[in-house]
């Protein structure tokens, strides 16, 4: 688990940032953020000045927050009346994570501490939190180990005529036997994951989630993931699963085909491979995001491919790489737009895909990690397609 070094560590970083950006400390609201500062994700909200020990109010559980959390100054979370003696009136610029905080949640905080300036931290936050230390990198390959083992016993369990819902149905079982804590933290509004999809055919090619491949889901309210479609031979099936462990989160699919596969079908998951292998050697310090983007929908056009790239032809996702970390999109994004270099350390779901209407969908994903020798591998299980 986090150790007190580490916890320090983040916390002397994120001080560092807000100096340099003039700001007198920062509030975090947000679990997951409290979480990766302090080891704890109680109820809780943190206080990190630009200079001296950072502050952990709880309300709840105060005393699990205590055996905890990495940092030493823990309390219960003061009255309305009390809260502002907690700060002086040095303390002028506030930075909040404007992202993740909800408009009433900022008028609570701009009651309570009024003639503060509160500045939005949400891009340095989440900066900070892109670049995994070693401790973290050692987490997601843990992760991604307990992923694999889950990926390599579908082919002892798949069969022609099954649902998607019951395929979806034993790769959870068998997931969550591992160790699978479940919560697949997104940080985007309105977004929402239950842990992945297995999906075929049809199924594959539409919803509201922001990526190449959604599925239908079970209903309008939850129209994601797996349905109760049957699944048929000769045609793709294509199962994408986040491992979630320790909190960190890696991401990966798999293409499984029970007989045969389209020509089509087989020429796009050979140029998904071909667009993986070339991000992979280019996923070094200094590389920007954008034009790795542009390069792999080049790839993508020049094999007649591009209308099918990262989902179905007018609903295509502009990006063919994600963050992970202790949430499923976390900074870098490989996307048009992001032109940002990528920094070593920084760890990254690739997942060049292609919907075909009429046939189905194909393609690979794995996480990765940024390093000067090229992405390395943290999903390592073998990409080929399984035919069963």
């Amino acid at each position: 688990m986090l150790t007190s070094a580490e916890a320090m560590q983040r916390i002397a970083v994120m001080q560092t940032q807000l100096k340099s950006k003039g700001l007198d400390g920062a509030l975090f609201i947000f679990p997951i953020d409290v979480y990766y500062f302090t080891g704890t994700r109680q109820n809780s909200t943190l206080w990190i000045p630009a200079d001296g020990e950072a502050l952990l109010l709880v309300r709840k559980s105060l005393s699990r927050a205590r055996e905890e959390a990495l940092v030493a100054d823990i309390r219960p979370f003061p009255s309305s009346k009390e809260f502002p003696g907690l700060f002086g009136e040095d303390i002028r610029k506030i930075g909040l994570t404007f992202d993740v905080a909800p408009v009433q949640q900022m008028n609570y905080y701009a009651k309570l501490l009024p003639g503060r300036e509160f500045v939005d931290i949400s891009g340095l936050n989440r900066e900070v939190r892109s670049v995994k230390s070693p401790f973290e990198l050692e987490q997601l390959r843990l992760s991604g180990r307990e992923l694999c083992t889950v990926f390599a016993q579908v082919p002892q369990f798949l069969k022609a005529g099954m649902r998607e819902l019951d395929l979806s149905a034993e790769f959870e079982y068998r997931l969550r036997k591992a160790g699978n804590e479940g919560y697949v933290r997104m940080r985007a509004f309105n977004q929402e994951l239950f842990l992945g999809l297995a999906v075929s055919a049809g199924g594959a090619s539409y919803g509201f989630f922001d990526g190449a491949v959604t599925g239908c889901g079970l209903s309008n309210a939850s129209p994601h993931g797996a349905s109760r479609q049957t699944i048929c031979e000769n045609v793709p099936i294509l199962i994408d699963y986040t491992g979630v462990f320790n909190g960190y989160i890696t991401d990966m699919t798999r293409i499984y085909v029970i007989g045969r596969l389209d020509p089509e079908l087989q020429r796009a998951f050979d140029v998904s491979l071909e667009i993986q292998s070339w991000l992979q050697g280019a996923l070094k310090p200094g590389a920007v995001c954008e034009e790795l983007f542009l390069s792999a929908l080049e790839m993508a056009n020049r094999a007649g491919l591009g209308q099918y790239f990262m989902g179905m032809p007018g609903e295509q996702a502009r990006f063919v790489g994600h963050g992970v970390g202790l949430e499923l999109d976390e900074f870098p994004v490989i996307a048009q737009g992001f032109k940002v270099a990528l920094q070593a350390g920084q760890t990254i779901a690739i997942e060049p895909k292609f919907v075909i209407p009429g046939k189905g969908v194909i393609g690979i994903e794995n996480t990765f990690a940024v390093s000067a020798a090229g992405g390395e591998k943290i999903t390592d299980l073998p990409d080929n397609i399984t035919f069963i």
